[in-house]
């Protein structure tokens, strides 16, 4: 799927941007970690608690975009791991009113899923996060899978941050773990 719309749209959320810095980060399978993953939890001050990136790590992924765009994260050390911590980040935004930028939790069968909306289908949204395919990608999951969606803007968002449509790839992610 093509997302060279962000390109066109202006100043994109900060988050979306750092993000999108990430693109193609991968896991190392087997004894190693990816040196980019494991720094994102020395950084986040719990390298002693994530070692190894065969752990599910989108929450790391997107606790370290908090951190590193200054967004304040209520949380620490397990809870940097944990999707459904980000249930009680920033402000709650009504199920229909997601828009870029926001943060949406998944559930998932073992777990949770958290990344950034970046547009939607009529039954999908399309998602920049992390451990997504074991990288840092866009995909797609189901909306009846949505638990949460969030928000925090200490300023006015940016003009770009708004709902976003788009032709649905027809790949639907069924377990980012």
């Amino acid at each position: 799927m093509n997302y060279t719309f962000l390109n066109d749209i202006g100043t994109l959320p900060k988050m979306v941007t750092e993000a999108m810095k990430y693109l193609g980060t991968k896991e190392i399978p087997g004894k190693q970690s990816n040196p980019v993953i494991l720094n994102m939890a020395k950084e986040l001050g719990i390298g002693d608690i994530y070692t190894n990136d065969d752990t599910a790590w989108c929450a790391l992924f997107i606790s370290y975009i908090c951190k590193k765009v200054g967004k304040p994260i209520p949380f620490a050390g397990y809870h940097f791991l944990r999707a459904a911590s980000f249930s009680k980040w920033g402000k709650a935004v009504g199920r229909g009113n997601a828009m870029l930028g926001d943060i949406l939790v998944f559930t998932r069968q073992g777990g949770g899923h958290v990344g950034l909306y970046i547009a939607e289908t009529e039954k999908t949204f399309i998602v920049l996060g992390g451990n997504q395919g074991n990288a840092v990608s866009f995909t797609e999951i189901a909306k009846d899978r949505l638990s949460d969606v969030r928000r925090y803007y200490s300023i006015a968002p940016p003009v770009s941050a708004k709902k976003y449509y788009v032709n649905s790839s027809g790949v639907v992610s069924k377990n980012e773990a």
